[in-house]
């Protein structure tokens, strides 16, 4: 057995503890409640990874429809990510979603992360083309023996077993599209491939996914599209990771961080008011859902939540 293999072995027993009829995540979306869902990113060391499991024992009570754990960048957490998204399955009452990119992988090695996936009854999959190690913003380079577009990942996992597929969606478009209309064609063309929900990036304006939403039924598909949502804790990293990804931060939300400049707990407060007002905007417009980017931490979740009068 070679060292690949060797270190598969306690991931995939780990995974063979998992619930096997695990709910498929397009169904639950579909049936008509909303959703609410948690993102979770692998841990780098001891220190983090009891970071996230103290956030997931705290958000697990609010039952989420389902919680997905991504790749780092470049495909380089496979491992983890896949080690976390079967410990979530077998130690928590959590539907877990494991990510799933076209970086640094051939197509053969693709189909084998699929198939021990289905062998251990990982059944949820979020299907990404993923960002090129030097960020969303650098030129693509296509694995060689790989696949170039979302699009291709998705009909392969659709032909490689019963998985339900989420992609991803760009309410200011992709970095990359040539414009929101190219975009939303990429979008239906993955619904098409055998997706059955997307998650957007993260964005301010509700106006941008409603606009986008448009422009997808306008096109003839109902392919439910959930919100991410990331509240401003800090401006500053916000802004820099909204340039990498091609989210604005209008000028009004600045602004209201901005007034607070010198006063963490204040300025806090406004990126959690702002976070709620978004989130509240988009559901009373017919978002089926929110998902939430936790950074591995719960208590910001948390305060959306009350903020909505949701409770546990």
């Amino acid at each position: 057995m070679d060292v690949d293999a060797r270190r598969a072995v306690p991931v995939l027993r780990l995974l063979r503890m998992a619930n096997t009829k695990a709910p498929r995540i397009g169904d639950l979306i579909r049936a008509g409640e909303r959703s609410f869902s948690f993102e979770f990113f692998p841990p780098k060391d001891e220190a983090g990874e009891e970071q996230l499991w103290q956030a997931i024992r705290e958000l697990e009570p609010y039952r989420p429809t389902f919680v997905s754990v991504t790749y780092g960048a470049g495909g380089s957490t496979r491992e983890t990510t896949v080690r976390v998204t079967g410990r979530i399955a077998a130690e928590t009452s959590l539907t877990p979603m494991a990510h799933l990119t076209c970086v640094s992988h051939t197509r053969e090695e693709l189909e084998g992360v699929l198939d021990s996936y289905a062998e251990v009854g990982i059944g949820n999959v979020m299907v990404l083309r993923g960002d090129p190690e030097a960020g969303p913003r650098a030129p693509w380079t296509p694995t060689e023996g790989g696949l170039t577009y979302a699009e291709e990942l998705v009909a392969l996992t659709r032909g490689r077993g019963d998985f339900s597929i989420g992609v991803a969606a760009f309410p200011e478009g992709h970095p990359s599209a040539a414009s929101l209309d190219a975009d939303a064609d990429v979008l239906v063309a993955k619904g098409r491939a055998g997706a059955e929900f997307a998650v957007t990036q993260m964005f301010f304006r509700a106006s941008d996914y409603f606009d986008l939403v448009e422009r997808v039924r306008a096109r003839g598909s109902d392919l439910p599209i959930l919100p991410g949502i990331m509240p401003i804790l800090n401006l500053a990293n916000i802004r820099r990771q909204g340039e990498l990804i091609g989210t604005d931060v209008p000028a009004s939300v600045v602004e209201r961080i901005a007034a607070h400049e010198g006063d963490p707990v204040a300025m806090r407060a406004a990126g959690i008011a702002i976070a709620a007002e978004l989130c509240e905007e988009l559901l009373d417009g017919g978002a089926p859902g929110l998902h939430f980017y936790t950074l591995n931490r719960s208590k910001a979740t948390r305060e959306i939540f009350a903020a909505l009068n949701m409770s546990v």
